[in-house]
């Protein structure tokens, strides 16, 4: 319990971690060469079953007891295992993403039902944060973050908070006047992971959109880099200019962005980037209406493709796609009413943080999470609160947790071991 108390408390630096680490060892080489638990004489196909069907904080104090079940946490075995058993029913972790004060930082709560200390918010380590104090989160996927400087687009890391490996990527092309926008991806029949950055831009010796309300940034580079290379790819143009945030959901190996409207072509357009062959191809929306507009935001749900709308007075409708790619297929499964949490009553705007306020995908008054086990949906109100909703029962909770942050940007991560080639 020590070692994750030492993972995941306040006011962590490297000179402590450094310090626990070298004593654990120690320990290790006195006792654990010696003793021979009962878990240990077990077969190592089962031992590895059962560990990859326990919550992602029990097998973080797993690691932690000898030298021997070191080695068994460490087995590629248990990381792919454990991400056979995560349905996308199961109860997730949440990350929360604090931005305020200055230098940012990285929690979480395990919702899972196996943990008693679910109602617990403790602070993650990011090993590389005196490089990047300010970092962004790209995307979630299998246990990895992958994070990107807020200030200057150039670095980006890729990540297991749990573990924390982590890995630089190498440097992308990079312009003088420029926007961009992220999304990271595993692909199940390549099993590639990938992080696209689409840049658009313009010369800065060019004045013909100086007097625009919005900057035009007219032309574009899709950038790709698959994990395990040495280098990025240039894919060239894209004919979409898509909205500045990153993508919302990946399904069935494919990246999801919401188009900006164009002259010619006013209605939004929903697109996809395949991880497999690189494409993008443009997804049908559902017959609701709201995605002509900027009041909405993309979603995975069970492993389905949703769209949350938001409708008057805040009110929140969901869409499923239950085959992809299939018009036909869009349901209207929920409809949420209006509603505040407690704590939101009073009016908190002068002390919102410059950033979140200034983030065009947080700038609603609630944001679709996810579906629970028990059929509740997560729900985040003005990066504030965390809301459960009851569909049965038309029932709203509002879920406390001891030292959640003030201010926070939700990821819905499924917590693992897995990594990708050599770590840091």
């Amino acid at each position: 319990m020590c070692v994750l108390n030492l993972l995941l408390t306040m006011d962590l630096d490297d000179e402590r971690v450094s310090k626990r680490r070298k004593t654990m060892l120690e320990d290790d080489r006195g006792v654990g060469q010696q003793t021979t638990t009962e878990m240990e004489t077990l077969p190592h196909e089962i031992i590895v079953d059962i560990l990859s069907r326990l919550p992602i904080t029990s097998l973080v104090q797993f690691k932690f007891v000898c030298k021997g079940w070191r080695a068994l946490a460490q087995d590629p075995l248990l990381a792919d295992m454990q991400l056979s058993w995560k349905a996308p029913t199961t109860n997730p972790c949440l990350i929360l993403h604090c931005d305020f004060p200055i230098r940012n930082q990285l929690y979480f709560v395990d919702l899972s039902v196996h943990n008693h200390n679910k109602d617990k918010v403790k602070r993650l380590y990011v090993p590389f944060q005196t490089s990047m104090p300010e970092f962004d989160v790209v995307g979630t996927c299998n246990g990895l973050l992958c994070l990107s400087d807020s200030l200057y687009n150039d670095a980006l890391y890729v990540y297991n908070p749990f573990t924390m490996d982590f890995m630089e990527l190498p440097k992308s092309r990079q312009y003088s006047d420029q926007e961009v926008v992220f999304g990271f991806g595993f692909h199940p029949k390549t099993k590639q992971y990938k992080v696209v950055k689409i840049v658009y831009y313009r010369n800065t010796s060019s004045s013909s959109y100086s007097r625009a309300r919005r900057v035009v940034y007219p032309q574009s580079d899709v950038q790709v880099f698959t994990l395990g290379t040495s280098a990025w790819r240039s894919l060239g143009k894209v004919a979409y200019q898509l909205i500045r945030r990153p993508s919302e959901a990946l399904v069935n190996g494919r990246l999801h962005w919401v188009s900006r409207p164009r002259r010619y072509y006013p209605a939004r357009r929903l697109m996809s980037f395949d991880l497999e062959d690189e494409q993008f191809r443009e997804v049908p929306k559902p017959d609701c209406g709201g995605l002509n507009r900027c009041n909405f935001h993309l979603c995975v749900l069970r492993g389905f493709l949703a769209a949350a709308v938001y409708g008057n007075y805040g009110k929140l409708e969901i869409w499923v796609m239950k085959d992809y790619n299939v018009k036909e297929s869009w349901i209207k499964e929920f409809s949420i009413g209006a509603y505040m949490p407690k704590c939101l009553k009073q009016n908190l705007v002068r002390d919102r943080p410059l950033k979140i306020w200034k983030n065009p995908s947080n700038g609603k008054v609630v944001r679709l999470l996810c579906l629970l086990d028990n059929g509740e949906i997560l729900l985040e109100y003005k990066n504030r609160v965390i809301v459960s909703y009851d569909p049965k029962k038309g029932k709203f909770t509002d879920l406390v947790f001891q030292g959640i942050p003030h201010w926070f940007q939700t990821v819905v991560h499924a917590g693992s071991f897995n990594w990708i080639n050599s770590p840091s």
